[in-house]
């Protein structure tokens, strides 16, 4: 599982440029039903042993985070605008990586060069460019074009007691258990969606949703954890080796309470550890999914991820399989609610 993990974080897929995402997950999986809709979302039906009661729908995004260029210089230096919710903070000075394989690094004029204002904080797009060794805007236009997207471009390893770090983790480990779900032997009739576009406003959700319109959906996703160093209580939101995070609000839903009481039911009939988070924060895909159609039960199963929507996302594996067994049980549990 590390190494199919690893083999789909290093893929890239930032919003809006999914293909190298989708054809991997199309390439490894087994199913009765595939199909691609007009916004680019993959939509799988596998058939289990039964027919369920409720229509039950799992969901994760195959999309990451990234870089949109959005100008040349003279000199041959690219402007850019983030691509979802980047913090200024942890992109000076990474390595970057363009879809045609293209090399890049993130910059900004040197520190002794700024002026006293400017060298208190962290500088914003508007003020970092991408290098990518060319001395002119018409060598730099040979290789890279407005609207090209780049993503980070950094090693996936695993380190310490289980812990793994990489980019594109999230979502790329939801997706990864939706695909092991679909090769295994169901219980139950079920839909997967691995939706595009969620880092900007979970667009695809609202498609995919509409579409399958299931009576109640499980979204498989990645959420904060700031169990560190210096911060303490409820803002460490969730917590690494304490299990997958069943969330009851965030800021954009308010989950199905029995739903949400059925997952932490379940977890205990697994015996497999789950939490829930101490702060209303972040958002996900089921905020375009719980209001669709007239309205979908919703219930999000998250595993714990440090430094999210960086190019060193932390997860540890434990709670990924906790996270991986808990949606099996719950989309069995769901299906006869």
């Amino acid at each position: 599982m590390l190494d199919r993990l690893k083999e789909i974080c290093t893929l890239d897929g930032t919003s809006g440029d999914e293909s190298a995402v989708r054809e991997y997950i199309m390439n490894n999986i087994t199913a009765d039903e595939v199909s691609v809709d007009q916004l680019g979302n993959l939509i799988v039906f596998k058939k289990g042993r039964k027919s369920p009661k409720n229509k039950i729908m799992l969901a994760a995004h195959m999309d990451e985070v990234g870089f949109m260029v959005t100008d040349v210089t003279a000199d041959g230096f690219f402007r850019f605008g983030a691509v979802g919710g980047v913090d200024p903070r942890v992109v000076l000075g990474r390595a970057v990586r363009f879809k045609n394989g293209t090399l890049g690094v993130i910059g900004t004029k040197a520190t002794h060069q700024q002026s006293a204002d400017e060298r208190k904080k962290a500088p914003d797009f508007d003020n970092m460019y991408i290098d990518i060794g060319a001395s002119s805007a018409e060598m730099a236009e040979k290789l890279v074009s407005r609207g090209d997207t780049a993503c980070f471009d950094t090693e996936f390893f695993s380190f310490g007691d289980g812990f793994v770090k990489g980019k594109a983790i999230d979502d790329r480990a939801g997706c990864l258990i939706m695909m092991d779900m679909i090769n295994s032997e169901l219980p139950y009739d079920m839909w997967f969606v691995f939706t595009v576009q969620e880092e900007v406003g979970t667009r695809g959700a609202k498609a995919a949703a509409f579409t399958v319109a299931p009576d109640i959906a499980l979204v498989l996703e990645t959420t904060t954890a700031c169990d560190f160093s210096g911060v303490g209580g409820d803002k460490r939101v969730c917590q690494l080796g304490k299990g997958a995070v069943v969330s009851y609000m965030d800021r954009s839903t308010i989950y199905d309470r029995e739903l949400y009481k059925l997952a932490f039911d379940t977890a205990e009939k697994l015996g497999v550890p789950a939490q829930t988070k101490t702060l209303v924060a972040g958002g996900n895909d089921s905020g375009a999914i719980h209001v669709s159609n007239g309205g979908i039960r919703t219930c999000a199963l998250s595993v714990p991820c440090r430094y999210l929507h960086s190019p060193s996302c932390v997860i540890k594996m434990s709670d990924f399989e906790a996270t991986k067994a808990l949606a099996a049980a719950m989309a069995e549990a769901c299906a006869e609610l």
